[in-house]
């Protein structure tokens, strides 16, 4: 006898490359600052630029399309890993400042090389520099010199975009009553959205069926009852 877990057991986790280039870069009024700042180099306000914004809201995106466009080198901010004399050379990236840490005067004296050399430096993170745990006085003096861009929360056409291209980074094409269906029942966030089009494909693979309605009201609904 086959039972549901054996028809649904998970097919493989194979990975799925999102589209990172400018052509793909989704525009909507919560992120078209950070886009614009991206758009704008190297005519950039300040040799520093912070684009803040939450978990999944496209700052790896910018942060790629600018790397591209800029030519820079990703570093990280901590002693012994050469980069601050990666500053010297040319643009710098340092991506998840406020997750993957920081070391206070290594951090210094990258902004340091950038501004001296002429060059200019991106970061991104989820939380403004205020935030940061930062002890160095020096330090917290160049980052309120930054120029900082926040992403803001989405919005339904934000929403509805990002899971368009979700789907299609995987190959799949959904009909737009589906996803308006979905964003007006889903949380309001973008990590939300990623969680969810990861959670329909594997779920209509393992059954073998097309990404319906029904089978979005059943993610949907095991997605709030996990919360409670």
């Amino acid at each position: 006898m086959t039972s549901r877990k054996t028809a649904e057991q998970l097919p493989l986790a194979f990975g799925h490359d999102p589209a990172t280039g400018r052509d793909d870069l989704l525009v909507a009024e919560p992120v078209n600052a950070a886009v614009a700042m991206i758009d704008a180099w190297p005519h950039w306000p300040s040799p520093v630029v912070v684009i803040a914004g939450p978990v999944g809201s496209g700052k790896s995106h910018l942060a790629a399309i600018w790397r591209e466009k800029a030519g820079a080198e990703a570093i990280v901010a901590k002693a012994g890993r050469g980069a601050e004399a990666a500053a010297e050379r040319g643009p710098v990236l340092i991506e998840d400042a406020d997750r993957a840490g920081f070391d206070d005067r290594t951090l210094f004296h990258i902004i340091n090389n950038v501004r001296q050399h002429g060059h200019t430096l991106l970061i991104t993170s989820r939380l403004w520099p205020m935030s940061w745990p930062v002890e160095l006085a020096d330090l917290r003096s160049r980052l309120k010199a930054a120029t900082v861009v926040e992403i803001g929360e989405p919005d339904d056409e934000l929403l509805s975009q990002v899971i368009i291209k979700l789907f299609a980074d995987r190959q799949l094409f959904v009909d737009e009553r589906l996803v308006a269906y979905i964003v007006a029942r889903m949380e309001r966030s973008l990590e939300a959205a990623q969680t969810l089009v990861e959670r329909l494909d594997r779920l209509a693979l393992a059954r073998g069926s097309r990404i319906t309605r029904m089978l979005a009201q059943e993610v949907l609904g095991d997605m709030v009852g996990g919360e409670e």
